[in-house]
C-alpha cells in the first residue's frame, strides 16, 4: 500500500463517525445552550484556524492530494460565510469556490452530475462548493423543479458517485448547516432592510418560508440514502453563524491527515540601487 493509499485510509477511518441528528422537523435538535460568540473572541479564533488552513495549503501542494467540500443548508444558514471564511486566507489559483447558477436548457438534457464533474479539485487543490448536486434532494424536490423519479435515481447514484471520488483518492467532506425557523426570519428580515445583501432575496427564498417543514422532510430522506461510511454527513448547528463556521472548521482540519510541511522563507536581499519611482509620460496620470 503507498503513502497516498495509507492516507486515503486513515482519512475515512477518521471521517467515518456519526454526525447526524434526524428530524421531521428539526423540532427534536438539542435547544442552544450556549451564548452568541462576541466578534473579538470570534476573529481570535478564526486567526489561528486560518495559520493551520494554510498549513494545509502547503501540505496538498508538497503531496498532490485534493480537497473537495459541499457546504449545504437552508436558506440564510450561513454557507456563502463559511466559505468565504475558509477561503479569505488561502491562494485562489488553489482554493476555487464554485456556487453554479440554475442549469441551461443543455445541461438540464445532460447526466445530472455532468455539470459538477469539471470542477472537482485537480492536484494540490482545495474547491469548496456553495451548494452542490445535492440541491436535487433539497430545493429541486421541494419546490417541484424535478420529478419525485428524478430525486429516487439522484438518491440512489449519489453514494456511486461520490465512492467513485474516494475511490480516486479525493479527499471529501460534506457539510449540512442547521439553522432554526426563528433565526431564519431574523436573516431574511436583515437581508431585506440591507441594501447590501437584498441581492440573496429572491422569490424562491419567499416561497421556501413556507416550506420549512417539508425542506426537514427532504433532508431527513436525503441523510437517510447519503450518509455512507465512505462519505458521511456532518451537520453543524448555524444558529450562531460565527460559532458554526469555528466548529466546521475545526471539525474540516481534524479530518484531514497529519500536515505539517516545513515553510520555507524566501529571502528578500536588499536591493542594488536607491528605491526607483514611476516615470510615467504626460500622456499618463495616474488616478
Amino acid at each position: 500500500m503507498g503513502k497516498k493509499d495509507h492516507e486515503q485510509k486513515d482519512h475515512e477511518q477518521k471521517h467515518h463517525r456519526k454526525h447526524t441528528r434526524k428530524s421531521s422537523d428539526d423540532k427534536n435538535m438539542m435547544p442552544d445552550t450556549q451564548a452568541p460568540i462576541g466578534k473579538g473572541e470570534y476573529q481570535d479564533g478564526l486567526d489561528a484556524l486560518e495559520l493551520e488552513l494554510n498549513d494545509v495549503a502547503r501540505w496538498l501542494q508538497a503531496t498532490g492530494t485534493r480537497v473537495l467540500v459541499l457546504v449545504e443548508g437552508r436558506d440564510t444558514a450561513g454557507k456563502g460565510g463559511v466559505v468565504s471564511a475558509i477561503a479569505g486566507t488561502l491562494n485562489p489559483r488553489q482554493c476555487r469556490t464554485v456556487a453554479l447558477p440554475r442549469p441551461t436548457d443543455r445541461e438540464r438534457t445532460q447526466w445530472y452530475f455532468q455539470r459538477y464533474v469539471q470542477h472537482l479539485p485537480a492536484a494540490g487543490e482545495v474547491v469548496l462548493f456553495d451548494r452542490s448536486w445535492y440541491n436535487r434532494a433539497g430545493v429541486e424536490r421541494v419546490m417541484n423543479f424535478c420529478t419525485e423519479a428524478e430525486t429516487a435515481a439522484f438518491l440512489r447514484q449519489a453514494p456511486a458517485f461520490e465512492q467513485m471520488l474516494m475511490d480516486d483518492g479525493i479527499l471529501l467532506f460534506k457539510y449540512w448547516l442547521t439553522v432554526d425557523q426563528a433565526q431564519q426570519e431574523i436573516r431574511f428580515a436583515e437581508r431585506r432592510a440591507d441594501p447590501l445583501k437584498r441581492w440573496k432575496l429572491s422569490a424562491v427564498d419567499l416561497q421556501a418560508r413556507e416550506k420549512y417543514a417539508e425542506y426537514g422532510r427532504a433532508r431527513d430522506t436525503m441523510l437517510a440514502a447519503t450518509h455512507t461510511p465512505f462519505a458521511p454527513w456532518t451537520l453543524v448547528n448555524f444558529n450562531d453563524q460565527r460559532r458554526g463556521r469555528l466548529a466546521l472548521i475545526r471539525h474540516l482540519l481534524d479530518g484531514i491527515p497529519e500536515h505539517a510541511v516545513p515553510e520555507t522563507l524566501i529571502d528578500i536581499p536588499p536591493l542594488e540601487h536607491p528605491p526607483l519611482v514611476e516615470h510615467l509620460k504626460k500622456r499618463f496620470t495616474p488616478i
